[in-house]
């Protein structure tokens, strides 16, 4: 193993190491590529950081995979001469008022224009081959960074001052490494078997009505769905607020949810719901009146997590009544019938924790108290950090949303990675694609063929549908089937036959074109799809 350094405090005093001393001893193993480094504390030892530099050369030719911090965060194979955007250009007080720090990594990783980094899982393809995965997620990420300046990979946990209590053992490193791609690749297959996770294929009110929803939308929309269908799910806009869950808007509701659970029961679907479990909007009822439920940071200040809606804050999640409440909330819907909850913003559980605990370990505590909450009920999660996911939720969105332009309007292209982008979530759609029914079942996001209410081309919308039959696990779109001609619903019945046949063979970046080869039937394929113009070549 390549020299490491850990740095820790022992009865208040802060010190680093790089061997067994007074404090611990540590225990070094490779085998078969796999790195593990256990510490046995001597006295109680609150530990900071691993870390540890791999040499590595770089070339022009290299492709490196570069896994984003949250499931919306741009991943895909980086030539060398691509940097990751960061929020380094725009004003502070722009990044402030919107709270663009929030979304991804911004506020704990300081971007460089020599460096560029991932989590979890990175691959070098070219001259330089490496793989590397990390074992250790439930305790604390891996971030992976790549110094093209001095050459290096730096791997690093961040334990964020966890506590090992005397007397007990702890693993501070537990990751995977191979000089060959395709020994990881077959390593990932073994640790992460296949889970013949069902596919789905369904409706979401989303993409087409947005918050703008009523009872009378929502059932001519099921009354369009043919028996290829199943799954219907009512997303965001049936709340009066966003965090008061238990408040449906009687305006657009008048009969609540009940109706909508049963008419889709009876026509032989399961029924799904939109939620954000763990925040709630400045304008919510909850936010006004009970802040005591909610996070507030060092400074005393409440988390906010973004600027969507009246802009959004973070509940408390070591706050008991904070968990009964959100407990309330998933069971009210899930006592109502439904049978498929996609939960949305989960980042938020693990921004500004609490000394002690690192980030991984909150999101692992909060997804698992999810699953708690709802039992054997379907959880489809939405941006989450990736590999807390695992075991937890049956499904992961692996992108950001899908935008009615292709690359959204100019001004959101300046903004962070977790933007909306049809462009971005078809890269993730593809580069994540080998998680997809082995961490959990991929949501690549919807489908759109309708003319209206959209920009997208035609030749944009049939590469949509496409990709996403090939690489994912769920198949959606909000638009109303109703008003589709026989030219959309030949797109769509090719689309469900590779979604229910195709076997991806093979994917390789030529450019900024990806080739793609899938067997249908035994019948061997190729396409190419053009990212820059988000088209089938």
């Amino acid at each position: 193993m390549s020299p490491f350094t850990i740095n820790y405090t022992v009865s208040g005093k802060r010190k680093s190491a790089t061997e067994s001393n007074e404090d611990f001893e540590l225990l070094t193993k490779r085998e078969n590529n796999r790195c593990t480094v256990t510490l046995r504390a001597k006295k109680e030892t609150c530990l900071s950081l691993f870390t540890q530099g791999i040499p590595f050369s770089t070339d022009k030719d290299d492709l490196y995979f570069l896994n984003g911090y949250q499931s919306w965060t741009d991943t895909k194979e980086f030539t060398p001469a691509e940097r990751e955007r960061s929020l380094n250009k725009l004003p502070r007080f722009l990044v402030k008022a919107f709270s663009f720090e929030s979304y991804g990594d911004y506020s704990f990783y300081n971007y460089g224009k020599h460096l560029k980094h991932g989590y979890d899982l990175f691959y070098c393809k070219g001259k330089n081959e490496k793989y590397i995965l990390n074992l250790n997620y439930t305790r604390a990420y891996l971030l992976i960074e790549l110094d093209k300046k001095k050459n290096t990979l730096n791997l690093s946990y961040d334990f964020n001052g966890y506590k090992v209590a005397a007397g007990t053992e702890f693993t501070v490193a537990d990751y995977y490494i191979s000089d060959s791609v395709a020994d990881g690749i077959e390593y990932f297959n073994t640790v992460f078997p296949r889970k013949n996770t069902p596919k789905i294929f369904g409706y979401t009110s989303w993409y087409n009505y947005y918050q703008n929803i009523t009872e009378e939308i929502l059932l001519r929309d099921l009354g369009a769905l043919d028996k290829q269908f199943n799954l219907f799910q009512i997303d965001d806009g049936y709340e009066t607020k966003v965090g008061d869950w238990l408040s449906v808007d009687e305006i657009k509701f008048p009969h609540g949810l009940k109706p909508l659970v049963d008419a889709t029961h009876q026509k032989g679907l399961n029924v799904g719901i939109w939620l954000a479990p763990f925040v709630a909007e400045e304008k919510s009822e909850l936010f006004q009146t009970r802040k005591d439920l909610f996070k507030r940071n060092q400074s005393g200040e409440f988390v906010k997590c973004g600027s969507n809606w009246s802009g959004f804050y973070a509940l408390d999640l070591e706050n008991p009544d904070a968990r009964a409440y959100i407990e309330k909330c998933l069971r009210h819907y899930s006592d109502m019938g439904f049978d498929f909850f996609k939960l949305d913003f989960l980042y938020s559980a693990n921004l500004s924790v609490s000394e002690g605990t690192s980030r991984s370990m909150a999101a692992e505590k909060a997804y698992s108290f999810l699953r708690e909450c709802l039992g054997n009920k379907v959880i489809l999660g939405c941006g989450a950090t990736v590999f807390n996911c695992i075991d937890k939720f049956d499904y992961l969105r692996i992108g950001p949303d899908v935008s009615l332009i292709f690359d959204d309007v100019w001004y959101m292209r300046r903004m962070h990675r977790e933007r909306i982008s049809t462009k971005v979530t078809l890269q993730n759609t593809i580069y994540r694609s080998f998680f997809n029914d082995r961490l959990f079942g991929n949501d690549p996001d919807v489908f759109l063929l309708r003319d209206d209410n959209i920009k997208l081309s035609a030749k944009q919308r049939k590469a949509l549908i496409t990709l996403n039959s090939l690489f994912g696990s769920v198949l959606m779109t909000s638009d109303n089937l109703g008003e589709y001609d026989e030219e959309k619903r030949k797109l769509l019945s090719d689309a469900l036959t590779l979604f229910y046949n195709a076997q991806v063979t093979g994917y390789s970046r030529k450019g900024d074109a990806i080739e793609i080869t899938y067997t249908v039937d035994e019948n061997a394929q190729t396409i190419k799809y053009d990212t820059k113009r988000g088209i089938l070549l």
